[in-house]
């Protein structure tokens, strides 16, 4: 009887062991986000079958045909990590009579370019990617 309770306990404290270790396993490790003062957007005109790539700094705006696109921000991961690019982007319309309409609001992720990309009537507009720097100077600062 004693062996058997012996047992029995070692059994316990084994598998009491195995679940933590099983705990630790499922819980996901937090990747590194980098902060981006530079998204990278794709557009097309669907008329013309135009393809312009862009930089657009954060919170500026930067027209495409009719459309006024405006980052709030730009998360990337290190090179290391699996590779996951995201931007919270804001697009507006303006109508032929000069009238400013929103008409996205939301999360962009470069991975999955056709998952909240803007589908428009004339043109769509999509996240590429995300950069510390662009070739496109830096908008001067207001009040310079």
């Amino acid at each position: 009887m004693k062996n058997f309770s012996k047992m029995s306990r070692s059994l316990s404290v084994a598998m009491a062991a195995c679940s933590m270790a099983a705990a630790l396993l499922v819980v996901p490790a937090q990747a590194e986000r980098i902060t981006n003062p530079v998204a990278e957007f794709t557009g097309i005109d669907k008329i013309t079958g135009r393809i312009i790539h862009f930089d657009v700094y954060i919170d500026e705006t930067v027209q495409f045909g009719a459309l006024l696109v405006t980052p709030r921000v730009c998360y990337s991961r290190p090179d290391t990590e699996e590779p996951k690019t995201d931007s919270f982007v804001e697009v507006d319309e303006m109508t032929l009579d000069r009238k400013v309409r929103r008409i996205f609001t939301g999360w962009m992720f470069a991975e999955s370019p056709g998952l909240n990309a803007v589908e428009h009537a004339v043109y769509d507009v999509w996240l590429k990617g995300c950069k510390s720097k662009s070739e496109v100077p830096p908008p001067e600062k207001k009040g310079s």
